[in-house]
Order: C-alpha cells, then structure tokens, then sequence
C-alpha cells in the first residue's frame, strides 16, 4: 500500500512541477507579447530583446523522480526589426527605428503549446486525485 501511495504522490508531484515551469513560460512570452512594438528609450538605442524560457531536468531526491522546472531565461540574439521612420524620437541619425525582435504569431503559437502543456499536467492531476478517491472508496467498502 506504502509504494502505490507513493506512487501517486510522485505523479501528483511531477505533473506539479510541469504546472510551474509552463506557468513560467507563459508568464515570459506575455512579456514578449505586451513589448512587441516598443522602442528604445534613447534615440537609435536597441529596443525590448525577446526572451527565450528554457526548462531544466532535476532529481527530486525526496520522490527519487525527475522533475521539471524552468531553467535560464536567456536572450533571443536575432537581429531587431528596422523601420524608417524619421520622425520617431526612437530614430537614429538615419531615421531608421528598430523594433524588437519579437514576431506575436510565433509568440501565439508558443503560448498555445503552452497551454496545452499546461492543461495535460492539469489533467494528470485530476486522474490521479479520482484513482485516489476510488482507491479509498474500496477501502471503505
């Protein structure tokens, strides 16, 4: 009994930790999002840089399982986008503006994938909380 209880708290914490990293990347491509089209602060200065979440592998030595969690975030190096547009306080002496690197169809798709992570790890929890309330239900009977 000792090994199926652990067992489910094992699948219950795994798909906890999958929870938490894909919350943490939707959280990173929101902020993508919402600086899509800003400018730098200073005349022919580098706007938002796109980020990029990336997940890391680790042993839970309390489970003996590996887990999940969201690893560095790093920087996406691609080049920004360029405008002329000689009128924007963000142009440089060419009138040209750049715009961040960050394209909101490939920022949707990733947060769609995300989400979609996001609701398996749910739905693994949701099962293994029923197999535990019938596991108990046969107890009782």
């Amino acid at each position: 009994m000792a090994d199926e209880q652990m067992d489910f708290v094992r699948s219950m914490s795994i798909a906890t930790s999958g929870l938490r990293a894909q919350a943490g990347r939707m959280r990173v491509i929101s902020e993508n999002i919402a600086n899509a089209d800003s400018t730098a602060q200073t005349a022919g200065g580098d706007p938002y840089r796109r980020k990029v979440p990336t997940f890391s592998s680790e042993l839970d030595r309390t489970l003996d399982a590996r887990v999940v969690s969201l690893g560095r975030i790093r920087p996406d190096n691609s080049a920004f986008r360029v405008k002329h547009e000689p009128g924007n306080p963000a142009a440089d002496a060419s009138g040209n503006v750049k715009y961040p690197n960050v394209n909101p169809l490939i920022e949707m798709t990733d947060m769609r994938d995300a989400q979609r992570s996001y609701e398996a790890n749910l739905n693994i929890i949701s099962a293994t909380r029923r197999m535990i309330q019938r596991t108990l239900d046969i107890l009782k009977a």
